[in-house]
């Protein structure tokens, strides 16, 4: 029997008691709509499970698997006894630099929202049918961005990184269109809130100034609560967005990360990465890096994320100037420099084998990252390398004036001991390249190998770990026929 024709199961045996609860749509219903899942496909399999994720949005452990199965393909309402059972959110943003007036969540429903082991939570399901804001697409996903926004998702979180978490992948068994007909699937993610800048901003552009205030009210009560008695709340909460942006941005840079489409409506207002499309992680470290082959202008290159960062807070400036001052905003704006170079300090630090790096050290880190730029080198295995040098094992990589440099660190005065254990937990042992990623899209797509798979997600989310000898390959650049891997925003 075809999974959707089975009997609804009570939340209860689902979810842990007392977690549901109503959030988001106690805002007024202008900035959400009710939105139940399509039931995509008629027998939908359960590909992969984040086990260790469900407590978090409060899903019992020993649910009942078909049923579990059911609610994350969208085939079974969360049974949320507050209504709406699901919703769907409006959003605009500025798009590659142009505003688009009307976006929203095109292809993800949230099916639950309450408070979780670790706080606040939004279970969203991605790719379980269309909403009122679909605009011209299907509001399916396919199964090869699924899988690239599954793994993502949760090594960067091992990484420490912040950003929207992963769940579960559900094959539906249902082709989906794109360039050509391919598998389709839906990804259960969550997030504290998904709210991003893009709602902000598509209140404001319609004069509904109220709206912008009601949803600034809310964040700060749910995340920021100690600004709800400030003289200066907005103010306040801006200043806040911006700092964790910039520490979100410094981030990227420090693991090689390259978003691909940092749109205003991709930036999450609690600095969370979020939407991963046509993202794509260094192999040379190269600044003018473009993961993005639909991005011509190389608007989004790896070394333009910083600058762009900052625009998209300039907009959100504008979206909150109903609220806030205009000179106000621009001291919030202030900020970013200093506080993108403070997290840039702090992420690429212990990289070094520092577990503080000062403002004085900026030279020597710098140096060599133009080193690696100049050889051409490989970024995830150049820092690979420099923690075998701090062990005393290796050499560091062949860069003009690399033996300077190494006397440089030396002078330092590092332990190199302690030196080397700092390096070993922020230079990972596997990278999620878009080779790594297209190995995983094979090994399910063509071999429905999901003992591999799992292999692959334990290692990326355990990611300082020694590699299995299996996976040891995964570890270095592409092979010549994986490199050059072209990723467009259909991904």
């Amino acid at each position: 029997m075809a999974l959707s024709n089975r009997p609804a199961t009570d939340r209860h045996s689902l979810f842990q008691a007392n977690v549901l609860a109503l959030r988001f749509t106690q805002l007024p219903n202008a900035l959400w709509h009710p939105q139940e899942a399509e039931r995509v496909g008629l027998d939908p399999q359960l590909i992969h499970l984040n086990h260790a994720a469900l407590p978090a949005v409060g899903l019992m452990a020993a649910a009942d698997r078909t049923a579990l199965t059911r609610l994350l393909a969208g085939h079974e309402a969360s049974a949320q006894t507050d209504a709406p059972r699901s919703f769907a959110t409006v959003y605009a943003g500025h798009q590659f630099g142009h505003f688009v007036p009307q976006l929203g969540d095109g292809r993800a429903i949230t099916i639950a929202e309450g408070v979780g082991r670790d706080g606040p939570f939004e279970l969203q399901l991605k790719g379980a049918g269309r909403t009122p804001f679909s605009r011209f697409g299907d509001g399916r996903a396919v199964l090869r961005s699924v899988i690239r926004e599954y793994l993502a998702s949760e090594h960067m979180a091992a990484l420490g990184v912040p950003t929207t978490r992963a769940l579960s992948i559900v094959a539906s068994h249902e082709g989906v269109q794109r360039e050509t007909l391919e598998p389709g699937a839906v990804m259960a993610r969550f997030a504290p809130t998904h709210v991003r800048f893009g709602h902000f901003e598509y209140f404001h552009h319609r004069g509904e100034t109220a709206h912008v205030k009601a949803l600034a009210d809310w964040v700060i009560g749910e995340f920021d609560t100690d600004l709800a008695d400030s003289a200066d709340p907005y103010g306040q909460f801006f200043d806040r967005v911006v700092e964790r942006t910039a520490h979100l941005c410094a981030k990227w840079q420090a693991v090689g990360f390259a978003h691909g489409v940092l749109n205003t409506d991709n930036m999450s207002i609690l600095g969370l990465t979020i939407d991963y499309g046509p993202y794509g992680f260094l192999d040379r470290y190269d600044p003018n890096f473009i993961c993005n082959h639909s991005d011509h202008q190389g608007r989004y290159a790896f070394g333009r994320q910083p600058e762009i960062v900052f625009w998209n807070l300039r907009a959100l400036a504008v979206a909150l100037s109903s609220l806030v001052p205009v000179e106000r905003l621009v001291q919030g704006l202030e900020r970013f420099g200093p506080q993108f170079d403070e997290g840039w300090r702090a992420a690429y630090g212990p990289k070094f084998g520092m577990e503080t790096a000062q403002p004085e050290d900026g030279p020597l880190l710098v140096d060599f990252l133009t080193g690696l730029r100049t050889l051409g080198a490989d970024y995830p295995t150049s820092f690979q390398a420099l923690t075998r040098w701090i062990e005393g094992e290796g050499e560091l990589p062949p860069f003009d004036g690399a033996g300077e440099w190494g006397e440089r660190w030396r002078e330092r005065g590092l332990d190199p001991a302690q030196a080397a254990k700092v390096a070993e937990r922020a230079n990972p042992a596997i990278t999620l390249r878009n080779w790594v990623a297209e190995t995983a899209i094979r090994a399910v797509e063509r071999d429905q190998d999901l003992v591999f798979f799992d292999r692959l997600f334990n290692a990326l989310t355990a990611p300082f770990e020694e590699l299995p000898e299996v996976l040891a390959p995964l570890a270095g650049p592409p092979p010549p026929e994986l490199a050059g891997l072209a990723v467009s925003c259909s991904s």
